[in-house]
Order: structure tokens, then C-alpha cells, then sequence
């Protein structure tokens, strides 16, 4: 391999303006590192060569006249395949979008684009984002680089696993229920949800309105801040977008955290965690202590609801969302219907796999007339109080830890046949994104099979600046994220 490749964005940033290498040479790596792996790892569903190399050029074309480089400039990065770029697929890992080519870019990837960041490819994921293995991809399941019989977590499992095995050096994911701290928890690498309403929607394909948030993965808590100040920032296209000034992230990560109140959720810490997991947060609450932090325990009442109010309002909102893909304005249309109706029933029973019709099914229901007070109120009632557990936990902590995920990544198949088995792995993860807080995963060691091992660290809303600095003080008081999958 292409020894740059191991390298943080950083790292390579600094080799590209000494002209050590050129913006094309590193994104050529890129692309020999994808044909070399992918048949094995399937973490890309198309590539995007010209977009990217015509990216590269910009860039070297802006070094060799000594102009001043935008954050990233040059970078090999992943666009996980819900998120629009104009002229490439954008399938959502659907047979019903498979053949579906954006007419438009999303904000982020305009965002990235003018920053001079090369996209090179769409990665895979489970369809429409319904997920935490995938497995649930209409194309090709996507493989863990520690271990190719495993998962790599999902749903943004492919952008996951293409940085995890430095394919890329950065991807983008989106999170609606830790769909991107699941993954960077499996695969060993650094994964962030920003808060929501930081990053624009624009563009995404939704699965969730109220839930999903684009966010970043890198190799390092510095890579991770500073993607999120390329793609942070208010757009008048999406109405749940925030309008403030976008924060220099990556400003604040060496500030000592001597005195910063570190508490640990009690209800992520009890049973059903993996023994190896156990003594991982027991050594993370160690680390923080060492560092001059102050470990307090907080409780989460609420905690414990937040699967079933998941389950509710996700379908809900994705039964809503989805209802677009009938086979009439654009992506597959069954060729064989006689008349209007049988059109929508079939192009949808035929487009959509099993997963996401599952989960249209109980939105419909939860929405249903008779039902919607019982369920969709309820959930959304019980969302509040949620946020509240979280309010109250921050008058008490300045950020808060748990694991990411109570296992390590299982075996493909393992829990493909128990869907309830498949939610609980995001215990940990569901109730930020019902509180739309921010929320990050930093590998924080291995298990007995040497699998990796995520830590999960949460702060308040628009506390990004402080969740990055808690997590790179623990990041450089280690040296997990020094490992790199033997792939």
C-alpha cells in the first residue's frame, strides 16, 4: 500500500504543500487501493474517477502557482450514496433508485467541492440508511477490514469500512439512530454526529426528517473536526438548518481538560456489556482521570424507552418520506402492470428489500387512524422527556461517556433472522439523536479477537468544540488510534 495513505488528512495536507506529492498522484493511490480491495471489502457502489481527478488538478494547479489552499484541499474522500452529486448514482443501496443519476448536488457537496476535496466514490450502505450491520444493501453486503467475516456496523457501513482500510482518508456518513458512530465503533476509526441542524439536509435522501444529521469519519479526532467545519454551516435550502457561525474546531482540541466533569451514563454501563468492553470503559474512566477530569455518575430514566420511541417515530417519518418512490416521477417502474394501482403496489414490492418495507409497514401502522395517539403522540411525548434526562445530566457534566455499541462487530448473519436482536445494537446510540445532540465514537482498544473497541462521548447541543477537545485529549493519551486494520 501506498505508505501516504496510512497518513491523517493532516499529515497529507502537509506532504501536498511541500510538493512531496501532487494532489493526483495521492488520489491515483486512492483509486489502486480501492480496485486492489474492493471486490473483497464492497464498500463502494460507483466511483466518481473524473469528478475527482479533475478536483486534484485544481489543486496542484493551485500549488504550483503558490496560492493558498482551502481546509482539505486535495484530501481522497467518500460521499456515503444518499448524498447527491450531480452525473453519479445515487441509489440509497435500492434496487428502486439503482439506475437514479443526480441532477443536483447536495449542499455538503457543494461544500466539499469548493473547498477542493476529491470525491471519489459513493460508498455502500444498508438501503435508504435502514440498518446497523449492512447487510441490508440490494447490492453487496459490506465487509469489517478487521475481519471480512464480520460486520462493519451500519447503516454508513461502507463509508466506514473504505476509511477503516485507507481507501479513502475521509468519508461522510449519515446518522439517524448512530449510524455513524456504530460503524467507526466496529471499524476501529473516528465517527461523529454533529448536532442537528450543524450540517444542511439538503441533498440527503431522508429516512428520518426530525432524526438524521450528515456527519463525519476520519482516522483522527483533528481529521473528523476539521470536515466538520468544511461541511458545518447554515443553508437557506433546508428549514431545520442553523443559522450560526461555523466554529474553528479543530482550534480547541489541546485544551487541558483538568477540572472538566466527564460523567458516565449508569444505565450504558450496567449489564449485557461484553466483559471486553466492560474493562475498555473501565480503562477509558482511568484515562480521564489521569488527564485531570472529574468522573461523576449520571443517570438516564428515560434511557431505556429510547429503542421503542425510535421505532415509532423513524418509521413514522420514513413511511412519510418514502412514500415518493412509486415508480411514476423517476427510479425503477415495474414493467409489467396493467393499470395505475398495480403500478405502485409492484414498482414498491419489487424496489424496496425486506428491511425497509418492514419498517414502512410499522410507520404506517403507528400513523393509522386509531392508533397515532396511542403510538406516533406517545413516542413523541416521551421524545421530551428524553431531552430533558439529557438537560438535566448536563447541569451535572460538562460531556458524557458510555460505550458506542455494548459488543464488538458479530459474525455476517448473526442476527439477520432477529430484527429486535439487530435494534438493541443501538441502545447507545438512539437517545442523542432523539435529543439532537452531538454525539462522537474514538477507538478506545480491542476485544480478545482483536476487534475493535469505540467509546462514546456526548455533549450539549452545539458543544462540538468541547466534544472534540474531550475526545483527542483521551485519543493522544492512547494509542488505539495508532492500529490499523491488517487488510
Amino acid at each position: 500500500m501506498n505508505e501516504l495513505l496510512k497518513k491523517s488528512a493532516t499529515e497529507q495536507s502537509k506532504a501536498l504543500k511541500n510538493k512531496e506529492i501532487s494532489a493526483v498522484e495521492l488520489t491515483n493511490a486512492a483509486f489502486e487501493r480501492i480496485s486492489e480491495l474492493d471486490d473483497k471489502l464492497g464498500a463502494f457502489n460507483s466511483l466518481t474517477k473524473e469528478t475527482a481527478l479533475k478536483t486534484a488538478k485544481e489543486v496542484d494547479s493551485k500549488i504550483a502557482k503558490g496560492e493558498d489552499l482551502p481546509l482539505l484541499a486535495g484530501i481522497p474522500l467518500a460521499l456515503k450514496d444518499n448524498m447527491n452529486l450531480i452525473g453519479s448514482k445515487t441509489t440509497a443501496s435500492s434496487k428502486i433508485l439503482e439506475n437514479f443519476v443526480s441532477p443536483f448536488n447536495a449542499t455538503i457537496t457543494e461544500k466539499l467541492l469548493n473547498n477542493l476535496v476529491p470525491i471519489v466514490g459513493k460508498a455502500n450502505l444498508d438501503e435508504f440508511a435502514m440498518g446497523s450491520s449492512n447487510e441490508n444493501s440490494a447490492f453487496r453486503k459490506v465487509h469489517n477490514p478487521w475481519d471480512l467475516n464480520k460486520v462493519p456496523g451500519g447503516s454508513s457501513g461502507g463509508s466506514a469500512a473504505s476509511v477503516a482500510s485507507c481507501e479513502v482518508t475521509l468519508s461522510l456518513g449519515s446518522d439517524t439512530g448512530g449510524s455513524i458512530r456504530l460503524p467507526a465503533s466496529f471499524c476501529g476509526i473516528v465517527g461523529m454526529k454533529p448536532t442537528y441542524g450543524r450540517v444542511s439536509r439538503y441533498g440527503l435522501i431522508a429516512f428520518a426528517s426530525s432524526l438524521d444529521q450528515i456527519g463525519p469519519f476520519a482516522r483522527t479526532v483533528e481529521d473528523a473536526a476539521n470536515l466538520l467545519e468544511v461541511i458545518a454551516g447554515h443553508d437557506p435550502k433546508d428549514s431545520t438548518s442553523l443559522n450560526l457561525p461555523v466554529e474553528h474546531y479543530s482550534a480547541n482540541l489541546d485544551n487541558d481538560i483538568t477540572g472538566l466533569k466527564v460523567g458516565v451514563i449508569k444505565e450504558l454501563m450496567s449489564e449485557g456489556l461484553a466483559p471486553d468492553v466492560q474493562k475498555a470503559m473501565e480503562t477509558a474512566i482511568d484515562c480521564y482521570k489521569k488527564l485531570g477530569a472529574e468522573i461523576v455518575e449520571i443517570s438516564l430514566p428515560n434511557l431505556k424507552h429510547s429503542i421503542g420511541i425510535y421505532y415509532i417515530l423513524a418509521t413514522a417519518e420514513c413511511s412519510s418520506n418514502l412514500a415518493r418512490f412509486d415508480g411514476v416521477r423517476y427510479g425503477y417502474r415495474t414493467p409489467d402492470a396493467k393499470n395505475l394501482m398495480e403500478m405502485y403496489t409492484k414498482t414498491r414490492a419489487e424496489g424496496f428489500g425486506p428491511e425497509v418495507k418492514r419498517r414502512i409497514m410499522l410507520g404506517t401502522y403507528a400513523l393509522s387512524s386509531g392508533y397515532y395517539d396511542a403510538y406516533y403522540k406517545k413516542a413523541q411525548q416521551m421524545r421530551a422527556l428524553v431531552t430533558q434526562d439529557f438537560i438535566e445530566a448536563f447541569k451535572k457534566a460538562d460531556v458524557l461517556i458510555s460505550p458506542t455499541c455494548p459488543n464488538t462487530a458479530f459474525e455476517l448473519g448473526a442476527k439477520s433472522n432477529d430484527p429486535l436482536a439487530m435494534y438493541l445494537t443501538d441502545i447507545a446510540t438512539i437517545s442523542a439523536n432523539l435529543a439532537g445532540i452531538p454525539g462522537l465514537s474514538v477507538p478506545a482498544g480491542f476485544d480478545k479477537d482483536g476487534m475493535p473497541i469505540g467509546l462514546q462521548i456526548l455533549a450539549p447541543q452545539l458543544q462540538e468544540s468541547k466534544l472534540f477537545n474531550a475526545a483527542h485529549k483521551f485519543e493522544r493519551a492512547n494509542d488505539f488510534y495508532t492500529k490499523l486494520a491488517d487488510i
